[in-house]
């Protein structure tokens, strides 16, 4: 197994990987949340691949203060095999590389499977309150 940086050839098997692990919503198209990364430069997309198959994956960006991490995501059949916290390294990685001094994800509070995943990394839980205004008339 190895990480890498998304390929364009990857986008059908991440899309069905985020599908699969059921981060995708329908007013999230997946498809542009790719294409939206993949045009910034203060954001990337990293792929676990092996034996030619993609099997994780974690975006990650920052705004110039904080780094945030979005589409965690370990197939089904890698899960509990450490590729989460491979995956999550990566991104702590490329965000310390670009001098970003923190890293914040969202997690759904019914989650509590990935609560305790990024509790057993060192996150914490800060409690917050988050307001969003849909732009795209969604």
């Amino acid at each position: 197994m190895f990480i890498r940086p998304f390929q364009a050839a990857d986008r059908a098997d991440v899309i069905a990987l985020w599908q699969t692990c059921g981060l995708t919503r329908p007013w999230n198209d997946p498809a542009s949340d790719i294409d939206f990364c993949l045009a910034s430069q203060e954001a990337t997309l990293l792929v676990a691949e092996a034996d030619g198959a993609v099997i994780g994956s974690a975006m990650v960006g920052h705004d110039g203060h904080r780094g945030w991490v979005y589409y965690l995501a370990a197939s089904p059949t890698q899960q509990g095999k450490g590729l989460g916290r491979a995956l999550m390294a990566a991104a702590e990685d490329w965000a310390r590389a670009r001098g970003v001094p923190k890293l914040m994800l969202m997690v759904r509070p019914e989650n509590a499977g990935m609560r305790a995943f990024y509790e057993a990394l060192g996150y914490i839980e800060e409690p917050r309150i988050i307001f969003s205004r849909r732009l795209d008339g969604a």
